[in-house]
């Protein structure tokens, strides 16, 4: 069964820096483009960043800047390095990985900013 396994959450100033990672297993498709979403209390889940195989990456506007995507194909991971963090970036992160025409997601990652 595929795994899509988030890391790197917690609790942060503002101002300061996190780091996820997700590493996906037991994929056996070509893995295509990487990325996440998060989603606020209360609010509908959105788009942070996506990264294709081709390494051509996208940004919600609120994080250009700020967040950078990256992956590593040969281990199946993606990262998203967050600098300079707001309170309105707290939220859960998900990793979604796409491969086989399929959207696999990972449990999420709670990210909290503090003020």
């Amino acid at each position: 069964q595929v795994q899509v396994v988030e890391s790197g959450g917690g609790l942060v100033q503002a101002g300061g820096s996190l780091r996820l990672s997700c590493a996906a297993s037991r994929i056996i498709f070509k893995i295509n483009s990487m990325g996440w979403y998060r989603q606020a209390p209360g609010k509908q889940r959105k788009l942070v960043a996506t990264i294709t195989s081709g390494d051509r990456t996208n940004y919600a506007d609120d994080v250009k800047g700020r967040f950078t995507i990256s992956r590593d194909n040969a281990r199946s991971t993606v990262y998203l390095q967050m600098n300079s963090l707001k309170p309105e970036d707290t939220a859960v992160y998900y990793c979604f990985t796409n491969a086989g025409g399929y959207d696999f997601w990972g449990q999420g990652t709670q990210v909290t900013v503090s003020s």
